[in-house]
């Protein structure tokens, strides 16, 4: 590291040199950050095959352990959610249905059949860019992930390039209208 590299914290892994080091205010990206704007990456591959445009990204010690968006009118099955989609790539690369040791990055606040997969997968931390006051099930219209009556409960945060994930599903259900 030089003098001008800025210093390296565990939570946020170093960036290489093909991926962004800073937001266009000079402001260095999060680890965060990076990982939501992959999933916004994903939510776009979902919009161009007709799906509401909801990405997905599980990392792991600060690499991407899988990687998914909405395929429910893709595939005809309304369980592929991105997050489900994501979960059941994560378990495999496992090779284990707990998703320890990870963090769930989503561009919309996950739903209550993605909420409760989440628990019983045992992911230990989300992180959602927008909420989803019509049917999110981490705070908006129910508190899935932070209920207290079940076994397992991840930290959640929100925020993260919210208003990138919120545009672009404006922008999709506009062009429905």
């Amino acid at each position: 590291m030089t003098a001008d590299e800025p210093p390296v914290t565990a939570d946020e892994p170093p960036v290489t040199a093909d991926e962004p080091s800073a937001t266009a205010d000079a402001r260095p990206v999060t680890a965060d950050e990076r990982f939501m704007a992959l999933a916004l990456d994903q939510a776009r591959l979902a919009a161009e095959h007709g799906d509401i445009p909801v990405g997905a990204v599980i990392a792991r010690h600060g690499e991407v352990l899988a990687a998914a968006h909405n395929e429910r009118e893709l595939r005809s099955d309304p369980t592929a959610h991105a997050e489900l989609v994501a979960l059941r790539a994560a378990a495999s690369a496992l090779g284990s249905w707990r998703v320890l040791e990870c963090t769930l990055y989503v561009t919309l606040e996950p739903c209550a059949m993605c909420a409760g997969a989440i628990v019983l997968a045992r992911v230990p931390e989300v992180v959602f860019a927008a909420a989803d006051p019509k049917a999110g099930a981490a705070g908006s219209v129910l508190d899935v992930l932070g209920d207290a009556r079940l076994n397992h409960r991840p930290l959640v945060r929100s925020g993260p390039l919210a208003a990138e994930s919120a545009r672009l599903l404006r922008e999709f259900f506009a062009a429905r209208r």
